[in-house]
């Protein structure tokens, strides 16, 4: 099965980096290829929050929506995703964010697996490419949230 993974050392807090992770709702706007998400369902199991949810990706002229629970261990700061339905054979997903210095190192792990053997051979290139730009996506997205932080807080909103 094809993957990819990679560390990243970010200038965030894990904790920050976690919660950036977890607000699945606002993937369309920063996420490369993510058209559309919706949640299907929240619950708890224990100490974590689970996310059941339908995501739509689009490249060119392929649209394709599938679905997948997120298990979002706070304490742990750990993101595990499970494919539940979709045009994959299979889709596993994790990120774990663990204190550095100056910040944390963000692991991002993806496997999946087409149904279409031929599929896989033509997209893998894409994907692969896709995936890289999805884990910057997150790195450039926390940086912009810092940046409005502290220029909220060096330019505080006149009293009314």
């Amino acid at each position: 099965m094809p993957q990819f993974c990679t560390t990243r050392r970010v200038k965030h807090p894990p904790e920050d980096m976690f919660a950036l992770v977890a607000d699945v709702e606002r993937y369309p706007e920063f996420v490369p290829l993510c058209k559309a998400l919706v949640i299907k369902r929240r619950f708890r199991e224990g100490d974590i929050d689970v996310i059941d949810a339908t995501m739509t990706v689009a490249y060119k002229a392929i649209r394709e929506s599938f679905t997948s629970r997120a298990r979002l261990d706070a304490a742990k700061c750990e993101i595990l995703v499970e494919y539940l339905d979709g045009p994959v054979r299979n889709l596993e997903n994790r990120w774990r964010f663990r204190p550095a210095p100056g910040g944390c190192d963000v692991e991002f792990h993806i496997a999946y697996e087409f149904r279409s053997k031929l599929f896989q051979a033509v997209a893998g290139a894409v994907f692969d490419k896709a995936f890289r730009k999805f884990a910057e996506a997150f790195e450039a997205r926390a940086d912009a949230l810092n940046a409005a932080r502290i220029e909220a807080a060096r330019d505080p909103q006149p009293l009314r």
